[in-house]
């Protein structure tokens, strides 16, 4: 099932945080070499895993973390108006109904099949806590090739300039617009889950 997760401190939900944050180190840190904090030598969190973040996560039959994304709300720091402003070239969009997405976490482990669905099941509930709690816009950074896809899944989405060259390869910031008819759009290539889909495997 997917969690949505708002208090970061919240004891029932460590647990789950916990091997979240064990995933991301394994994927971002050990896999991608990225240059992240790791806490503990085995947890990346860094300064926007915080009290404003939202988390959702999907998780198996046992509990434990299969993938995840972060929601930042844009009225506080986060990622692409503090380290990745240059991106934006127009300015980096901000404001109340505008949330950044990052950290998509889908673990090696399950294969492409798999994590296909997962990131399918993810970007649905994005979007349905986005249409729940009044959020109109969705940012975020990602590398280019997956931008491009991103942009391509049938939801409004529109580059927010163009791709940068950094050591591990170009990468690019988006915009996202949430509509009432975003589910549908997403439908139509095969994106969007209803709830009653979003299970384990």
């Amino acid at each position: 099932m997917i969690h949505v997760i708002d208090n970061y401190h919240a004891a029932d939900h460590q647990p789950l945080l916990r091997s979240m944050f064990a995933d991301r180190k394994r994927l971002f840190v050990d896999l991608l070499g990225w240059e992240l904090p790791v806490v503990d030598g085995q947890y990346e969190v860094d300064q926007f895993d915080n009290a404003h973040t939202v988390y959702l996560v999907t998780a198996d039959t046992n509990g434990e973390h299969e993938a995840s994304i972060r929601l930042f709300p844009t009225t506080h720091p986060h990622m692409l108006g503090t380290i990745f402003p240059h991106l934006c070239p127009l300015g980096v969009p901000v404001g109340e109904a505008i949330w950044e997405s990052t950290r998509l976490c889908l673990p090696q482990r399950h294969g492409a099949e798999r994590r296909r669905a997962l990131r399918n099941m993810l970007f649905s509930a994005m979007v349905d806590v986005a249409l729940e709690r009044g959020i109109e816009r969705y940012t975020g950074v990602i590398p280019e090739p997956f931008r491009k896809e991103v942009l391509a899944m049938g939801w409004q989405a529109e580059p927010l300039g163009p791709a940068v060259r950094i050591p591990g390869g170009p990468i690019g910031a988006f915009l996202i617009h949430v509509r009432p008819d975003t589910p549908e759009r997403l439908r139509w290539t095969g994106v969007y889950a209803d709830a009653a889909d979003r299970v384990p495997a």
